[in-house]
């Protein structure tokens, strides 16, 4: 993958010329704070990559769109693990439903990106990682104000899942 593949451009500095490439954690955080769920804020991340697949950003909104907040805020898997896996998936999962050496590939990718991101974070699961804050499972999400931002690990997380599955994405073009 290229510079320009793996990051967004935000700044040019007018004294050298060169810019300044944002990781894909970084995006993610950004984009969590722009008001995406966690799981949007990790698929959007790639957002670039995906359109190579033909999957629009719109399209790739709306399909992470559902694992926000531990699956429709339920608080099961950390919605920034299933757009981490989503987007994997849509970069590298298998189609064939017969194709059972690719899917025992697939999975075992998964598994070590989700063990990755627990090793990291001390857990996969919304409600743990958002233990001591308001986990509530209703379906109305919080005002995002600053005080929301302040308190929950969302923002970090997305950057941490984004971050994760940038290096694996890199590892595999050596």
């Amino acid at each position: 993958m290229t510079e320009e593949k793996t990051a967004e451009v935000v700044e040019n500095t007018e004294k050298k010329g060169s810019a300044c490439l944002k990781s894909r954690g970084e995006l993610a955080r950004e984009l969590f704070r722009e008001g995406y769920n966690c799981s949007q804020a990790v698929t959007l991340a790639f957002a670039d990559e995906l359109e190579t697949r033909g999957i629009s950003r719109e399209m790739a909104a709306g399909l992470a769109s559902s694992f926000g907040g531990g699956l429709g805020r339920l608080r099961e898997v950390c919605g920034c693990v299933s757009g981490m896996a989503l987007v994997c998936g849509a970069l590298e999962g298998y189609t064939d439903p017969k194709a059972a050496a690719e899917k025992q590939d697939h999975y075992k990718r998964i598994q070590k990106l989700v063990t990755t991101f627990k090793d990291e974070n001390g857990s996969y699961i919304c409600r743990e990682l958002l233990s001591g804050i308001n986990s509530d499972t209703t379906p109305v999400p919080e005002a995002r104000t600053e005080s929301y931002y302040k308190k929950r690990p969302c923002a970090e997380l997305a950057a941490c899942a984004a971050d994760i599955l940038e290096r694996h994405l890199e590892e595999l073009q050596k």
